[in-house]
């Protein structure tokens, strides 16, 4: 059930109804209702080299709006997609735990829609093979579709056969043309980030063989207002869902929602799986979640209210903690150089003086800067160097996974610190 500080009577915000409205991406509807105004902040995912340092960091408003028809939350797009994704910085296969997901679901969908070497697997926004790289081991055939040339090469190099293209009804009757049409068309975190939302869902119904099914995972919008999540919204991330709205897209575009899954990935996502129209009928699993969804009042324009308060009070519990530790002398570092730390980050005000600096994994993000706050990124083995008091674990949906891998921080006295849904300083 939402809070109740969400299910307030809805009232008209002035400031939420400018003269010239945006349209919704899907039904062309006014956009009036404002959900949540993140501030001006860059792109999550431009990061800095050394040099461009004396240089100033192009910013775009980071504004949700949610449409009164469809109910669908979305930002505008400021930025084309070449600009976002044609040379990418995140590399799916340095998250452990997401591979191990990809691995489950390869192994899953394998039995459960009994794919061989006669099959034709392809994921849109493959990145760099991390998924269909298990396809490939069981002798299935596979292709990657992934706009980003830097990691589709990667992909390439590990042998998994890559297009460097962006997915929609001209790509997707590319691939028609090609005889790879699937079996199982596959797009996990990517329906978010499509600014034309409509061209890409009819992709999906072009590429997918006649009795073939779509899998889709994204995050769910319940969940992000529940725990509010509001360092998921990002510019590459122009869409946010939940089942009900999702259904009404793929419908527009004569695909079915025929099952749902809920999964933890993400701090609480959902896969969706959908056939072309008239080959089944909704699982008793879509009917309970729409009935869960509708008794949460998420399809009633009151449900998005009080979000943007409960946001900021999740801004200053953390600037009030990083305050206190700094003038008690206190060291404080993130890890985790991820998206949706750079919204928290910008959003917060928060740079090098109260963090001293991120980590991350991936040697893709080392030595660069984080964008806004312009933070060094390091590798993880700097914390044993300067042996933090905290670490503030931005990717928090990685919470479990990173105290274990780094552990260590406990043998000095450090303590890991995460700020979403609310603050916690972790034993």
């Amino acid at each position: 059930m939402l809070p109740s500080s969400m299910r307030l009577k809805a009232k008209r915000d002035p400031r939420s109804a400018p003269e010239n409205l945006p349209s919704c991406r899907f039904c062309g509807s006014p956009l009036a209702h404002l959900f949540v105004d993140l501030g001006a902040q860059p792109p999550s995912n431009a990061y800095l080299e050394p040099a461009a340092l004396g240089r100033m960091e192009a910013t775009f408003p980071l504004k949700a709006h949610v449409c009164e028809r469809c109910f669908l939350v979305q930002l505008e797009a400021f930025q084309t997609p070449d600009e976002i994704f044609g040379h990418y910085a995140y590399f799916s296969s340095f998250s452990q735990s997401w591979l191990d997901h990809a691995k489950r679901y390869a192994t899953q969908a394998t039995e459960r829609f009994k794919l061989g070497d006669d099959s034709q697997v392809v994921e849109v926004a493959s990145n760099d093979g991390y998924l269909l790289q298990y396809f490939r081991a069981a002798g299935i055939p596979v292709l990657g579709v992934e706009p980003a040339e830097n990691v589709a090469a990667v992909a390439r190099g590990r042998g998994i056969a890559t297009v460097s293209l962006f997915f929609g009804r001209e790509t997707a009757r590319q691939l028609v043309r090609e005889g790879r049409q699937a079996d199982l068309l596959i797009g996990n975190n990517v329906f978010a980030h499509v600014p034309d939302l409509n061209d890409f869902t009819a992709g999906l119904a072009i590429a997918l063989k006649p009795t073939g099914t779509v899998t889709l995972e994204f995050p769910h919008l319940l969940r992000l207002i529940e725990d509010c999540q509001f360092d998921t919204i990002y510019h590459e991330h122009f869409s946010y869902f939940s089942l009900t709205t999702a259904e009404k897209v793929l419908a527009a575009h004569d695909l079915t929602v025929t099952d749902v899954e809920e999964l933890p990935t993400h701090g609480g996502s959902l896969r969706l799986y959908a056939l072309h129209r008239g080959t089944a009928l909704p699982s008793a699993a879509v009917v309970a979640l729409r009935q869960r969804e509708a008794k949460s009042g998420i399809i009633d324009i009151s449900a998005y209210r009080g979000f943007a308060e409960r946001t900021a009070k999740v801004k200053r519990e953390l600037l009030r903690f990083l305050i206190d530790a700094k003038e008690s002398g206190k060291h404080v570092v993130g890890y985790g150089a991820a998206a949706k730390g750079n919204t928290l980050l910008n959003y917060c005000g928060i740079g090098g003086d109260l963090l001293d600096y991120v980590v991350d994994l991936s040697p893709h993000k080392q030595g660069r800067y984080l964008p806004g706050s312009r933070l060094p990124v390091h590798a993880p083995e700097m914390l044993a160097q300067t042996r933090p008091d905290f670490v503030l674990i931005l990717p928090w949906n990685l919470a479990p996974e990173i105290e274990q891998s780094m552990g260590h921080i406990r043998d000095w006295g450090g303590r890991f610190v995460t700020a979403i849904p609310r603050l916690a300083v972790r034993p």
